[in-house]
């Protein structure tokens, strides 16, 4: 009997883990292909569930990446406008630093000078970028097609990394 009920609690402890891990696995679609982000409720929980409230409702679908500078970051998630300056209907969010470094594939929240403006605009990096550490909410990773997020439209070195026809998400939830 005492075989049965730890066979039984192993069996619910790998089955509850990984339904709560699928429910911190984002897609984010693009032209070419599927993009799977690994949401960090554990750290940045209100950041979080922000993101997964907003694609929920679409408010991602159709965005476009804005801001996308060469070696550094694309940014995307102003639903607003379109250009960096919107959010969403929602307040803004305070701030969850945390010691998750920003490195390749990082996904972290843009704000503005004032470190509790994180809305509804996020990024991902092209590449390790420490000297935002601590100053941006990291609140998830790209753990499948980094190689896609490196195609999207690079922006204007000279204009902010502004782009001209930029790539859009498809979807993301």
């Amino acid at each position: 009997m005492n075989k049965f009920i730890t066979k039984f609690l192993i069996l619910f402890f790998i089955l509850t883990n990984n339904i709560i891990a699928e429910e911190n696995i984002m897609i984010l679609k693009l032209k070419d292909g599927d993009i799977k982000i690994e949401l960090f409720e554990d750290v940045a929980p209100n950041h979080v569930k922000r993101i997964k409230q907003l694609a929920k409702d679409g408010k991602y679908d159709g965005v476009v990446f804005h801001r996308v500078i060469d070696g550094f970051m694309a940014q995307t998630g102003d639903g607003q406008f379109g250009n960096g300056t919107g959010g969403s209907s929602k307040p803004d969010l305070k701030a969850e630093f945390n010691n998750t470094s920003h490195l390749r594939g990082t996904v972290s929240m843009a704000r503005t000078a004032a470190p509790d403006s994180a809305n509804s605009q996020f990024f991902i990096c092209f590449k390790e970028s420490s000297f935002l550490d601590r100053q941006y909410t990291v609140f998830g990773k790209v753990i499948e097609g980094m190689d896609l997020v490196d195609k999207i439209k690079k922006g204007d070195s000279n204009d902010n990394g502004s782009v001209s026809d930029p790539d859009k998400i498809i979807t993301f939830k």
